[in-house]
Order: C-alpha cells, then sequence, then structure tokens
C-alpha cells in the first residue's frame, strides 16, 4: 500500500487539493502497478510562518518588506 505525503502551503481548495490528489493516485497506479484503492495521500497544511527557506520564512520575509516598503512611502 503507497502511502504518499504531501506538505502544503495554506489556501490552495479542496478542488485543488483533489485534482493533484487524483493525479498522483494515476501516476502511482500507473509507476507501481498497484490498484487505486491502495493508494493513500496525507496532505498536510502550513501557515506562511511554518515553512523556511535557509531559516527565513518567506511568508514574513514578504510582511517585513511590505512594512519597510509602506513606511517608507510614509515618509
Amino acid at each position: 500500500m503507497p502511502i504518499i505525503e504531501m506538505h502544503l502551503m495554506e489556501g490552495r481548495t479542496t478542488e485543488q487539493k483533489s485534482g493533484a490528489a487524483k493525479a498522483i493516485t494515476e501516476a502511482i497506479t500507473t509507476s507501481l502497478g498497484v490498484r487505486a484503492e491502495s493508494v493513500r495521500i496525507l496532505i498536510t497544511e502550513h501557515r506562511g510562518a511554518e515553512f523556511y527557506v535557509a531559516g527565513v520564512a518567506p511568508a514574513l520575509k514578504a510582511q517585513s518588506i511590505a512594512g519597510a516598503e509602506l513606511k517608507k512611502a510614509e515618509d
């Protein structure tokens, strides 16, 4: 029984996640020769502050940049 674990940023619709799950299931059934009923897909969603690249949360970095630009515009 293949178990696929996906980690996504918050914001995708149920339809988008379902579409991804269907496409992944098709790929696994074709490549591994298993029945679709045996494929399990776990989707975990994360908020922007829970995801880091090189020690920095891109969502927090974007907020910081936007705040700095707003402050500059006010000056």
